[in-house]
Parts: C-alpha cells; sequence; structure tokens
C-alpha cells in the first residue's frame, strides 16, 4: 500500500454519518451489539464508561425525544437499536419506543458507572437476561468494537490492538504530504465526500426552518450579509439542532459530527459563493478532514481542549486557504493563526452551547485563513507556537495530554456537583 492508499483509507475512515452526539451514538451503538448477541430480553444492563464519555453524553439531547444522557440512550437501545447502522443505532425510534425507555429507565435496568481508571475513549456494556449474559467493548474510537462474548465464550477479542487508532498513522506524514495528496488524489476517490455536503447542509437548513435550540443560529443569520457570514450562520444552525436531537444524521471528522459540521459546511458555502468549482471544494474537503484528524492524532479522540476549535478549525483554515490559493506556506500559517487564538478552549461536554463555540471556531478559522492569504502570521515565539505547523500541533498534543491531564476531572466534577 503506498501512501496515497494509506492516507485515502485514513480519510475513508475518518469520515462517517452519525446520527445526535457521537457519544450517545457510540454508547447506543454498544448497547444493542449486547443486545444482539444476547438473543432474549435485557433484564439488568451495567454500562462503563470513561469520563470523556460520560462527560459528553451528560447533557446533550438525544435524536427524535426530549430526553438527555447516556441513560436515556442506552434505555433507547434496548428498546429499538439496531446495530447494523452503527452510530445511527436509534435512527429507527418512535414514540413506543421513548415510552418504553422511560419504562426501562422506572426499572432500574441500567446502571451507569464511571471508569476512572479508562485511559483514552472507553465504553463497556454488559447485559444479563434470564439465560445469558454479554458484553461489548469499544475502545480507540466511537464505532471501534474490540471485544465481544456470550457467557464464557469470546467472540472477537482485539484488545491488545485497541489504542493503535488509523488517524494516529497521519503521524508519519508531513503536512505537505497531505497537501501533496488532496493535489493529486484522484477526484472519483474522494466523491463520497460530496455527501457530506448534503448531508450536513440539510440539517443546517432544518434548523433556520424550525424551532430548534435557542434560536442561536436564526439570530445569526439575521446578521449574515456576505458568504463568510453565511457560511458561519449555517454551520451554527446545524450544530444547534443537532445538540437539540433533530433528528437527522450528519457526517462526522474524526469521530464529531460537530468537528464534521465545521470541517465541511464552510469550505462548501463559501467555495460555492465564490465560484470554485465541486472538484476544487472536494479537494479542499479532503484537505479539511485530513488536518482535522491530523490535530487529533496528537490530541486524542476525545480531550479537555474543544476539537471543535483546534482541531476542525485547524482543518477548516487549512482547507479554506488551499481553496484560494495552494501556497503550503500560507496553509501552515493559516494553522499557526488557529492555534494562536483557540488552543486553550476547553471541552466541558456536549451540549446546546456548542453552537455557540462552532460559531467562535468558524470565525477564527475563516479570520485565519483571511490573515494568512494576506501575509499576515502570529510570531512563532508566540506561547505554544512553533516555526513549523507540525511542531504547534505536537506542541498542542503535550498541552492535551501532559498539561491538561487533570482538567477532565475538575470539569466533569462541576458538571456532576450541579445535578448530584
Amino acid at each position: 500500500m503506498n501512501k496515497y492508499d494509506i492516507i485515502l483509507e485514513i480519510l475513508k475512515d475518518s469520515v462517517k454519518p452519525a446520527l445526535g452526539c457521537t457519544e450517545p451514538g457510540a454508547v447506543a451503538f454498544a448497547v444493542s451489539r449486547s443486545k444482539e448477541i444476547l438473543g432474549e430480553d435485557i433484564l439488568k444492563l451495567t454500562l462503563s464508561v470513561d469520563k470523556n464519555i460520560l462527560k459528553n453524553g451528560m447533557f446533550v439531547t438525544i435524536p427524535g425525544t426530549n430526553e438527555k444522557g447516556l441513560l436515556f440512550a442506552a434505555a433507547l437501545a434496548i428498546a429499538c437499536g439496531r446495530p447494523e447502522y452503527g452510530l445511527e443505532a436509534l435512527k429507527e425510534v418512535s414514540s413506543n419506543d421513548i415510552q418504553k425507555a422511560r419504562e426501562i429507565i422506572k426499572g432500574n435496568v441500567v446502571d451507569l458507572i464511571l471508569k476512572k481508571d479508562a485511559e483514552g475513549l472507553f465504553i463497556k456494556a454488559q447485559a444479563q437476561g434470564r439465560f445469558h449474559n454479554s458484553t461489548v467493548i469499544i475502545m480507540g474510537k466511537h464505532d471501534n468494537i474490540v471485544f465481544e462474548s456470550k457467557d464464557e465464550t469470546v467472540i472477537k477479542s482485539h484488545l491488545q490492538n485497541s489504542k493503535s487508532l488509523n488517524i494516529s498513522e497521519l503521524k508519519n506524514f508531513s503536512i505537505s504530504e497531505l497537501v501533496d495528496f488532496a493535489n493529486s488524489i484522484d477526484i472519483e476517490k474522494i466523491e463520497f465526500l460530496y455527501d457530506g455536503i448534503q448531508m450536513n447542509r440539510k440539517i443546517a437548513q432544518s434548523g433556520l426552518n424550525e424551532n430548534v435550540g435557542i434560536g442561536f443560529g436564526k439570530f445569526v443569520m439575521s446578521k449574515a450579509s456576505d458568504a463568510e457570514s453565511l457560511a458561519i450562520a449555517l454551520t451554527v444552525s446545524a450544530s444547534e439542532a443537532r445538540m437539540s436531537g433533530y433528528a437527522l444524521p450528519v457526517t462526522s471528522s474524526a469521530g464529531s459530527g460537530n468537528h464534521g459540521l465545521l470541517a465541511i459546511i464552510p469550505i462548501s458555502i463559501i467555495g460555492e459563493k465564490e465560484g470554485f468549482d465541486r472538484d476544487e471544494i472536494l479537494r479542499a474537503l479532503a484537505l479539511s478532514h485530513l488536518l482535522t484528524a491530523y490535530v487529533k492524532a496528537y490530541t486524542g479522540v476525545l480531550s479537555s481542549l474543544c476539537g471543535c476549535g483546534i482541531a476542525a478549525g485547524v482543518g477548516c483554515s487549512a482547507g479554506l486557504t488551499y481553496l484560494r490559493e495552494k501556497s503550503i506556506t500560507k496553509i501552515e500559517n493559516s494553522i499557526k493563526n488557529v492555534l494562536a487564538g483557540l488552543s486553550g478552549m476547553i471541552c466541558d461536554g456536549a451540549k446546546i452551547g456548542c453552537a455557540y463555540k462552532l460559531y467562535l471556531s468558524s470565525i477564527s478559522a475563516i479570520e485565519a485563513s483571511n490573515m494568512a492569504l494576506n501575509g499576515i502570521v502570529v510570531p512563532s515565539d508566540n506561547g505554544i507556537l512553533a516555526e513549523s505547523a507540525k511542531k504547534c500541533i505536537e506542541n498542542l498534543g503535550r498541552l492535551s495530554n501532559q498539561a491538561m491531564k487533570d482538567a477532565d476531572d475538575t470539569i466533569l466534577d462541576i458538571m456532576l456537583k450541579k445535578f448530584y
């Protein structure tokens, strides 16, 4: 497999549809699969998750319902989950299923446990029936089942490889190699990215047409006056609808639906309004997704830093710069500009307020690109910045994995004490 084939496979694996927030979606996937393996009614379900899954799943609305949280996602998966749909396991929910889920919650069928010693993304669903039990474990990324068992029989076990993520292989490439990939890959091989444009713009429009969330998307749209402000408004609207539980899927990027919204919508809108053709936009989107994943390869799939700002913001800004001018220097400068402004943005869980963070991140991504295109770059001696964009991202990874190591515990403790 040559280097372009490797990059293409990572790209394909990083860009997938997801229904609602990916953390409850991943929980629903694990529970749905454990139910399928069990082959009988679940009498008791024990759900163990890492702190980031818990943090991101606490206050986000489950698609097609007015309910929030991982407990309800798990209960709904028991009622109607379809594992063959992956992160869209709850896409066939009905009013009867919602009522069944409420009864499951009242019956205390589901126990939710924080696995404090878990490193990285971790979900374990243990189902108990009258005659059998089953276990499903997801690790590393949201749809990566590494272990399955029924009773004492192991069906699948890849635990020894659980820390090896596809996106981590991007560390073996330079940013210029990712740009070369975007320049030269056969356009037919990245045609699938067009589906993401349609999917994410559809939920953005739905957010504007209907009463969702707190009306933030409509507020931002009321001030839109050009291609860039329109792109920002549609990105915000899509996030607000998604975080409010609107029952439409989005195309995710590097494991996050909100990342996918920011990585895709601004480039597609601005590209279209500025007269770039479909192929040029697709190539820019490929770079946007790859650099979003590139940042996540260093910071981790889930962390205490807001990936919408620091990962998708980098991807979007680099993609926009690439779309307008193919200069590798200016592409790297746009990355530096984003990190100069957003490197300290924390992730305090998935919720309606994420729409505001996408608002800030989309503004920053667009302006970071505009600055770079006009020869303006924040100096490398500032803060965690460095001479190369790659080194800036490496420094960001250190910040996420070392300096912010205890931040998630503090953030989660603050969130839990509000309600418990």
